[in-house]
């Protein structure tokens, strides 16, 4: 049976000082107490560590041996329990995210440039996926937590939200309703109006629709033959609208703009966990959490 490791930790004060006095008072117990926890030491290992006198203390050859060797063993044992413990905190191992290709521009790399920062023992992996496949591959541990566009239905996950974006068009610098610093919603379905690809998101494709439902005449919608195209052409001839949400004004290509639709809802962007949490699973909603009042994604 090996030795409890406070009795060898004291041992080593003991051998530094060859002094009980002295290392008792340095341990902060007393004498006698210090004195009995070596010879239950001894007696544990069958053998002699110290050769005692009235005014002094020797190492046997033994208790050199073991003062030489105890260090680095202690020093590995508290590393197994820092590494326990972090394991436990959720701040080690290997993290799999998948998020919409459109929370790319700004949230899904603020979360992982945090979890990275935060967690030198994580190793964090991010995967654009179609959305609606991200609630199924977090339900089947294919990844670990998912960033979604919208509330995405699925089984066996828990949605957290993220953040809050106003609605709004993304539309050309020249376009006419680009001198106003919000637009109406019915002046705004008075233009062609380009919708995300149904199939890629169907939430936020039923959301951005209906913002329009009740405007007379019914706008014309059309979605764009390149989806996801970063240079936006298809806006460019002065009259297309996009509705969008506010982050599309962070990563806005040369000659586009962003404007508000006054009144619309907002837009949400969910963290996807699964429904049975490990402590890494709770350690990525915990910096998502700070991370979205830190930088005011959620309204107080």
């Amino acid at each position: 049976m090996a030795p409890d490791t406070v009795s060898l930790r004291y041992f080593l004060v003991l051998a530094q000082e060859l002094n009980f006095t002295r290392a008792a008072a340095r341990i902060g117990i007393a004498q006698p107490a210090l004195s009995a926890r070596m010879r239950r030491l001894e007696a544990e290992l069958g053998t002699a560590l110290l050769v005692r006198n009235t005014r002094s203390v020797v190492l046997t050859t033994a208790g050199a041996a073991l003062a030489e060797s105890a260090p680095p063993a202690l020093a590995a044992l508290d590393r197994a329990w820092d590494t326990a413990r972090s394991a436990a905190a959720g701040e080690l191992g290997t993290l799999r995210i998948g998020y919409s290709l459109s929370t790319g521009a700004e949230t899904a790399p603020a979360l992982v440039d945090r979890l990275i920062r935060g967690n030198s023992g994580l190793e964090v992996g991010a995967v654009p996926m179609a959305t609606p496949e991200i609630s199924p591959a977090v339900a089947d541990g294919r990844i670990d937590a998912g960033i979604t566009r919208g509330e995405q239905p699925g089984r066996g996950v828990r949605r957290f939200l993220l953040r809050r974006a106003r609605i709004g068009v993304q539309l050309a610098q020249h376009h006419p309703l680009a001198e106003h610093p919000e637009i109406e919603i019915a002046d705004a379905a008075a233009y062609p109006l380009r919708l995300p690809d149904r199939a890629a998101n169907p939430v936020i494709h039923d959301q951005l629709s209906a913002l329009f439902r009740d405007t007379r005449p019914h706008p014309r919608f059309h979605t764009p033959a390149v989806s996801f195209d970063m240079s936006q052409r298809d806006l460019r001839d002065g009259v297309t609208l996009a509705p969008a949400g506010e982050a599309a004004a962070t990563a806005q290509p040369a000659g586009l703009t962003w404007r508000p639709l006054r009144g619309a809802p907002s837009l949400t962007i969910h963290l996807v966990l699964p429904r049975e949490q490990s402590p890494l699973h709770r350690r990525i909603r915990a910096v998502a959490k700070t991370l979205a009042h830190e930088l005011h994604w959620l309204p107080d």
